[in-house]
C-alpha cells in the first residue's frame, strides 16, 4: 500500500508520502498558481509513485461543523476518487497547519509559508494520524514475556 497525504490549499497544496511501515515523509509542496498545472503535478506523482490510497485533512470547525473550506475539501476529494478511481480516505486536520507552523522560527515563517513547506509537513501530520490508526504501533517490549 502506498500512502499520498494532502494538505488541500486554494494557493498551495502539501503533500507527503507513507506506506506499511506506518511513517509519513514530507514531498515538496505543490505550488503552481494555475489549478490545472497543479491537477496535472499531482496526477503525475500519483501515478508515479503508484500511489493506492489517498488521506486528505478535512478542515472542521472547531464545533465539528463543515464550513466553506470543508466542503471544498469534500468536492475535491469526490473529483479525486471520480477521476483516479482511488480511495480517499478524509481526516479531521483541525490545528495541523498551527502545529506544523509553530516548528518553524516566527522571523522565517512568512518566507517558508510561501514555499509550501508548512503545507506539506501538515500533510505529513494528517498522513501520520491516519497511518497510527491504521497500522498502530506494536506494544513496547516486555522482557519478561520473552
Amino acid at each position: 500500500m502506498r500512502f499520498l497525504g494532502i494538505d488541500h490549499g486554494a494557493r498551495r497544496m502539501g503533500l507527503s508520502y507513507g506506506d506499511e511501515l506506518g511513517v509519513a515523509t514530507p514531498l515538496p509542496a505543490l505550488i503552481e498558481a494555475d489549478p490545472g498545472r497543479r491537477w496535472t503535478a499531482l496526477t503525475t506523482l500519483i501515478g508515479q509513485r503508484r500511489i493506492t490510497d489517498l488521506v486528505m485533512g478535512l478542515p472542521l470547525n472547531m464545533d465539528d461543523t463543515a464550513g466553506f473550506k470543508a466542503k471544498e475539501v469534500e468536492a475535491f476529494a469526490a473529483r479525486l476518487r471520480s477521476e483516479l478511481q482511488l480511495p480517499v480516505h478524509l481526516v479531521d486536520e483541525r490545528l495541523t497547519s498551527y502545529e506544523a507552523e509553530s516548528t518553524i522560527a516566527k522571523s522565517k515563517r512568512r518566507e517558508v509559508r510561501a514555499s509550501g513547506i508548512i503545507d506539506s509537513r501538515a500533510a505529513t501530520i494528517i498522513l501520520q494520524d491516519y497511518l497510527n490508526q491504521r497500522f498502530p504501533p506494536p506494544p513496547p517490549f516486555d522482557p519478561e514475556e520473552a
